[in-house]
């Protein structure tokens, strides 16, 4: 394969193809609860007992016979003798019989007999006494299971409630507890090295100097790889030497299960990584990607692990990133939608740009009047670096042409979207 020059370009959606046959699914282990918020998870939960287990109340009011209450009325209440206090949590000591009533709370657990709840609102108390038996006015003609959720409306034992590979959220997380689940078995988070290259750049604490930038792609990729379940492992800049180079991301292979870089990928003199693809003893799967920003973008298998070789521009470094290595560690923790949501939105404003590859733009969306818009975050340049915390899309537009007109439905990649799957 020709490394600086004459590279064979190929489709995004190719390069994706070759990113996600590489994955290994991570190792499962086991987390407490708390812990587990965030991660996917490593195996099926389904449900061990009904849900509701009994027969629950949906209001505070009174269990009731339905038939007992089928001609009541505010005109006509029918009367019924109060046998019972039901709190939530409270098991019930005996069963209704004809003309007998229980007060209940919401969520208590509705008695043998009873088949409907009469809401509070709807009764009379005839005497001002919380001592038992006392009676009650019901104002309202009740039908069978009016109030009450039957034992399984929720869930049946058996039913599959979380699939393998589900990102646990806030409602996974009420569903985990709500069925025991102390210890969770999640996939363990991938751990990425991270390196930028360029002898341009300046640790982030050091004072600016003429010529210099402080390393930020870094940082940003370190945000990315947590955002995305990963365990960021930050790595000093890597100098303008192929060997030394070469030693660093040898060692840190050792350890992590992917490693990234950012810059050196290009056709410079001092493009360090692809004079690293010239000499290592890995494979490079691909070094250009038919994509504007972002197209020497590079992928290789060292050591039997993935080393994504990302631009050195921020905005390109970003998008390559949210492209490429996002959906291999969601992939890799059990997603079976890695790829980026797409959906349609209407162009704000011209984006009078033709190219010859496809164009990922950075994008803002909004909502009115029911419709989806979108317009670029800022200028859209590969080497900006301050829109990219405004976007939470892509806007894609086709290869070739003028771009695209103010008006014009496109199509879009949303970011930053840890879905469920």
């Amino acid at each position: 394969m020709e490394f600086r020059f004459g590279r064979k370009a190929i489709a995004l959606e190719e390069a994706q193809r070759i990113v996600l046959s590489l994955v290994r699914k991570q190792e499962e282990e086991q987390v407490s609860l708390p812990e587990a918020f965030g991660r996917r998870l490593a195996r099926d939960v389904a449900a061990d007992t009904p849900v509701p287990h009994f027969r629950r109340s949906g209001v505070d009011g009174f269990a009731v016979r339905a038939s007992d209450c089928a001609a009541a009325s505010p005109i006509r209440p029918a009367t019924l003798t109060v046998v019972e206090t039901l709190s939530a949590g409270m098991v019930p000591q005996r069963r209704l019989e004809r003309g007998q009533a229980a007060r209940i709370m919401t969520g208590g657990v509705v008695p043998d007999g009873a088949d409907a709840v009469v809401m509070l609102e709807m009764t009379d108390r005839l005497e001002q006494t919380s001592e038992l038996p006392y009676h009650v006015q019901i104002c309202k003609s009740m039908e069978a299971g009016e109030n009450v959720t039957p034992i399984g409306h929720e869930a049946q034992r058996g039913e599959l409630l979380l699939r393998k590979g589900r990102r646990i959220g806030p409602g996974e997380t009420a569903i985990l507890a709500a069925f025991g689940h102390a210890v969770v078995p999640v996939f363990r988070r991938p751990r990425v090295a991270i390196f930028s290259t360029g002898s341009e750049l300046l640790p982030v604490e050091v004072p600016l100097t003429e010529g210099k930038i402080r390393c930020s792609n870094s940082f940003m990729l370190a945000a990315q790889v947590m955002e995305a379940g990963g365990e960021p492992i930050m790595s000093p800049i890597l100098p303008d030497d192929v060997r030394e180079v070469e030693l660093r991301l040898r060692a840190a292979l050792e350890s992590a299960d992917a490693v990234v870089t950012t810059g050196g990928v290009s056709v410079g003199d001092k493009d360090v990584l692809v004079e690293l693809f010239e000499r290592w003893d890995g494979e490079v799967l691909f070094n250009k990607i038919k994509m504007r920003p972002g197209s020497p973008t590079s992928l290789g298998i060292w050591r039997g692990k993935p080393l994504f070789a990302l631009s050195g521009n921020p905005g390109a470094c970003y998008v390559g990133f949210e492209l490429l290595m996002r959906p291999y560690l969601r992939a890799a923790m059990g997603s079976d939608a890695p790829l980026p949501d797409e959906a349609t939105a209407i162009l704000e404003t011209d984006y009078r740009k033709g190219s010859a590859y496809p164009r990922y733009i950075r994008g803002t969306t909004r909502v009115e009047d029911g419709k989806l818009k979108v317009r670029p975050a800022g200028r859209d340049k590969s080497s900006i670096m301050v829109s990219i915390k405004d976007a939470d899309c892509l806007i894609c537009l086709p290869a070739g042409g003028t771009g695209a007109a103010q008006g014009e439905l496109v199509r879009i990649m949303k970011l930053n979207c840890e879905g469920k799957e």
